[in-house]
């Protein structure tokens, strides 16, 4: 009897072929959503930043606990399980508005007010700071100002001071003008204001004289635990110094205790134009090999003796050491922010050891980027907070994707040695690229430069930082107390110059640095959300949010505003030719350079011949010169003077403020003290033809909003150099 031949089963349609394919690809994600609960909560938290106007709490914190109590209620509910991951966003989301709010008012402390006449400044010295362009830095714990209530003296002050700067631990006595933290130096530029506000900073100081002492009561416990431990570590940074020099011991001493006092303003252009900028700075780079360097030390010492490691968990104690090497680094660095944050991810894997866990995890780095976000919601709108989780996100994703390398049951050791340092090489090239390409867009949109080769000065570079630079600063930082650290600051020291001689090559190499314009404000949030689906989907569907992570690249930039004024009329630039024509050449500069980058332009100085300029004011001596006439001096110009500014060009910018103005000045925009102390700084563009004499303008302060951060004051001793 024949058999019967079963048909063949129908292909499935390509519509089938498709929903079996993203049906897989959805479950693929299982243990994969609830990494998206931490990016639902820094996107809560970056929507009140970008308020207008600073909401109540109550709404906030009422509606949060209700989309919590829903999304807790409804998982409890079969039927409506579909719903779950929806709304446990929905709830991160409500939950990060609220954080953020209540963050906001628990912080909330005085803010110094722009005082129009010099005052008294009395008050213990904390730390001290970067120095500025005009001189040394410290912060100060105010006791006394004169012209301020107790109750309105704020927290914190910044200091610019004469001479050399006093050590953390001594009261002075200061004769400053007091201003309010600088606003941003153009409409949707960096807010120093806002950073300033949540480190309770609440005001910057110009010192007009020398440096006295004050006799004041014992401070609280508090700052004085701040200063002792300040003091030790001021001390530690010019024992480095002394050691090194100020050139290499400057750039030790950052590295190693976060003092910025030693570092060369040349050397710091060389590492940023290198792209080696990042290393100076204390983050996660410097806490990873501190915490990896006691923790693979501690798991060797204990694996070479035998008899302790036949009764102790190695492991666990390398973790457990790891993390007091952490908690130490974050002290002796002066807990700055970033460091911070490192420490909190650092800490999360050791503890992930502890518990058995698996420390360098997708899930782990959820745990740490929510722990930071709750503890300091403004975090998320800073450019560290930013470049570090995007980073550490697609390095994990690397780890994740790298195919596990076999095991040689038997093979010569000179083709292990060459197989293994093959396969580090490309670890560290596939590192530093995605690495890279992560954090390229948060370089682009906040600080407008790009290092070209700095790809390559990373790879010279970083088996050098990670294994000898940073391993030998924390044993020379640990031992110089004793006398003992000098062989192993020396080694450090020999690293560091090497590492100067490739950032100044590289720096030196034609088209080493491009600048780059800012793209529209939405674009950053886009590429955020990209990096982070291209990171946290698991499978081929990952690679749809790879435009996304590029949009900051590929966006069209608006066009160049054709003026800009500083804030309060102080300095302006207008746009030739894909240049910045600077007004006043020197004066503010560092707001003219940010602005400059920003919008991708090139700043030169104005032409001497043309322009009819005296003490306080500058105009178009011909028609064709520049479309502004400035005057910035503090008092008034007469009638006749504004007449003679309104006759030179279409705008006209006047510092102080006026009461009336003569006819001539019918059909030009006159911008006065008063506008710019409701707006800051301004952006202008014409709207029309240039007989038309229209324009469209941007200030600082609508960008900026309404908020408790939001004071304006004198941009002369503003100390806007961050």
């Amino acid at each position: 009897m024949a058999g019967v031949i079963a048909p063949a089963p129908p292909n499935p349609s390509v519509r089938a072929r498709i929903g079996g394919f993203l049906a897989a690809q959805v479950a693929a994600q299982a243990l994969r959503w609830r990494l998206w609960a931490p990016v639902a909560f820094g996107a809560g938290c970056a929507v009140y930043f970008a308020l207008g106007t600073e909401p109540p709490a109550w709404p906030l914190t009422v509606g949060a606990f209700v989309v919590v109590g829903v999304w807790l209620g409804v998982r409890r509910m079969a039927p409506a399980r579909i719903w779950t991951l929806p709304l446990m966003l929905s709830a991160c989301f409500a939950l990060g508005i609220a954080a953020a709010k209540l963050r906001t008012d628990a912080v909330t402390a005085p803010i110094a007010p722009a005082m129009a006449a010099p005052t008294v400044v009395e008050g213990w010295v904390v730390d001290v700071d970067s120095p500025g362009s005009a001189g040394p830095r410290v912060m100060i714990a105010p006791v006394r100002v004169r012209g301020l209530a107790p109750e309105a003296t704020p927290i914190r002050l910044r200091a610019t001071v004469r001479g050399a700067a006093p050590e953390p631990g001594q009261a002075v006595r200061l004769f400053a003008i007091l201003n309010p933290p600088p606003a941003p130096a153009s409409p949707g530029a960096y807010d120093f204001g806002r950073n300033a506000f949540f480190q309770s900073l609440g005001g910057v100081v110009f010192s007009l004289g020398e440096t006295r002492p004050a006799w004041l009561a014992p401070p609280p416990w508090r700052i004085r635990a701040a200063m002792a431990v300040n003091g030790l570590r001021y001390d530690l940074a010019k024992r480095i110094v002394a050691r090194l020099g100020p050139r290499t011991g400057g750039i030790a001493a950052a590295m190693a205790t976060g003092h910025e006092a030693w570092l060369d303003p040349d050397d710091v252009d060389v590492m940023r134009d290198s792209g080696l900028a990042h290393i100076l700075s204390i983050s996660g780079l410097h806490m990873a090999v501190v915490g990896g360097f006691a923790f693979f030390l501690v798991r060797l010492l204990v694996a070479a003796w035998p008899w302790l490691a036949l009764r102790v968990p190695g492991k666990k104690v390398a973790a457990t050491v790891g993390l007091l090497a952490v908690g130490t680094y974050l002290v002796v660095s002066g807990s700055p922010a970033p460091a911070e944050r490192a420490a909190v991810t650092a800490s999360i894997a050791f503890l992930a050891i502890l518990l058995d866990r698996q420390a360098i995890t997708m899930h782990a780095l959820a745990v740490a980027a929510f722990v930071v976000l709750v503890l300091q919601p403004e975090a998320i709108v800073t450019p560290g907070f930013q470049m570090s989780f995007a980073a550490t996100a697609a390095l994990v994703a690397l780890v994740e994707a790298w195919p596990a390398r076999p095991r040689e049951i038997s093979a010569p050791w000179p083709i292990l040695v060459v197989q293994r340092i093959g396969a580090w090489l490309g670890m560290a090239v596939m590192a530093s690229l995605v690495a890279g390409a992560a954090t390229g867009p948060f370089a682009m949109q906040h600080f407008n430069r790009t290092a070209m080769y700095g790809l390559g000065a990373n790879l010279a570079t970083a088996p050098l930082s990670d294994f000898v630079i940073m391993p030998m600063l924390a044993l020379g930082a640990l031992l110089e107390p004793l006398g003992l650290g000098a062989p192993f600051l020396w080694l450090a020291g020999q690293g560091i110059g090497f590492m100067l001689a490739v950032g100044e090559w590289t720096a030196g190499l034609p088209g080493a640095v491009r600048t780059v314009a800012s793209a529209p404000d939405f674009v950053l949030p886009v590429a955020f959300l990209g990096v982070l689906f291209c990171c946290l989907w698991r499978g081929p569907l990952r690679w749809l949010g790879l435009p996304f992570a590029a949009a900051v690249m590929l966006w069209p930039r608006d066009p160049p505003p054709d003026l800009w004024i500083g804030d309060g009329g102080t300095n302006a630039a207008f746009v030739v030719a894909g240049e910045a024509v600077v007004m006043r050449p020197g004066v503010r500069q560092f707001a003219v350079d940010v602005w400059s980058r920003r919008r991708g332009l090139a700043p030169v100085d104005r032409a001497a011949e043309g322009w009819t300029c005296t003490r306080f004011s500058c105009a178009p001596g011909e028609a064709d010169r520049g479309p502004l006439a400035m005057w910035w001096g503090r008092r008034a110009p007469s009638a006749a003077q504004i007449d003679a500014l309104c006759r030179s060009a279409p705008v006209v910018s006047l510092r102080a403020a006026v009461v009336a103005l003569p006819p001539s000045c019918d059909g030009r925009l006159v911008l006065d003290g008063t506008d710019y102390a409701r707006g800051g700084a301004i952006e202008l563009w014409r709207d029309g033809p240039a007989t038309a004499n229209r324009w469209r303008g941007v200030w600082s302060a609508d960008v900026r909003g309404d908020r408790p951060w939001s004071r304006l004051g004198d941009p002369d001793v503003s100390d806007s150099d961050g």
